[in-house]
C-alpha cells in the first residue's frame, strides 16, 4: 500500500496568495482611513469636552476661564495653529490676549497627535460668567495625509460647541494652509 503525500500543489498556494494580496490591497486603505477618522475624532472630543468643562467652571465659580495654543503646556501661544496642543486655564486677570500669569492655575493640558493638524480663526477663547459672551470660532481639524473630509468644533457666543462638516454656506471645511 502505497502513502501518497498530502499538501498543496504550487498552483493552489500562488491562487491562494493572489486572493491575499487583493483582499489586502482593499482593506488596508480602509483601515488607513478608519484610524485617521480615529484619530481625528479624539481631538475634537478633547477639545470639546475642554470647552465644555470651562463654560461649566466659568458659570459656577464665576471666573474667566481661557483656551489657547500651546506647545509646551504651560504658556499660550499667539498664533491660530493648534496643532502643537492647547491648556485652559484660569485667567484670573482677564488679559486679552490671553497669557498664563503667575497664581494662574492650568486646569488643563493637551497634547495633539503629530498626524492631526488644528487651525482655527482665533488664537484663543475665552468663556466668561453667563451674563457676557464668550469668544466665538471655529477650529479646523486636518488628516496629516488628507485621507478624510476635514471636521471642525464651531463654538458659539454662549460658549457651546458643536461639531460639524460643513459651513453655513454648506462647504467643506479646507485644510489649505
Amino acid at each position: 500500500m502505497t502513502t501518497r503525500n498530502q499538501g498543496f500543489t504550487l498552483f493552489e498556494l500562488l491562487t491562494t496568495l493572489l486572493l491575499v494580496a487583493i483582499i489586502m490591497s482593499i482593506a488596508i486603505p480602509s483601515f488607513s482611513a478608519t484610524l485617521a477618522r480615529q484619530r481625528q475624532r479624539v481631538e475634537i472630543d478633547a477639545l470639546f469636552h475642554a470647552i465644555h468643562l470651562a463654560r461649566k467652571e466659568s458659570i459656577m465659580r464665576r471666573k474667566v476661564i481661557s483656551i489657547c495654543p500651546s506647545a509646551n503646556g504651560s504658556r499660550c501661544e499667539a498664533r491660530e495653529n493648534w496643532s502643537a496642543g492647547w491648556i485652559l486655564f484660569e485667567n484670573k486677570d482677564r488679559d486679552s490676549p490671553p497669557r498664563v500669569d503667575p497664581g494662574e492655575p492650568v486646569l488643563v493640558t493637551h497634547r495633539v497627535s503629530d498626524r492631526v493638524r488644528i487651525r482655527a480663526n482665533r488664537s484663543a477663547f475665552t468663556l466668561r460668567a453667563t451674563f457676557l459672551r464668550a469668544t466665538n470660532g471655529t477650529l479646523v481639524f486636518c488628516d496629516e495625509d488628507a485621507e478624510i473630509i476635514p471636521r471642525a468644533l464651531v463654538v458659539s457666543y454662549t460658549g457651546r460647541p458643536r461639531v460639524a462638516s460643513h459651513t453655513a454656506d454648506r462647504e467643506l471645511y479646507s485644510c489649505a494652509d
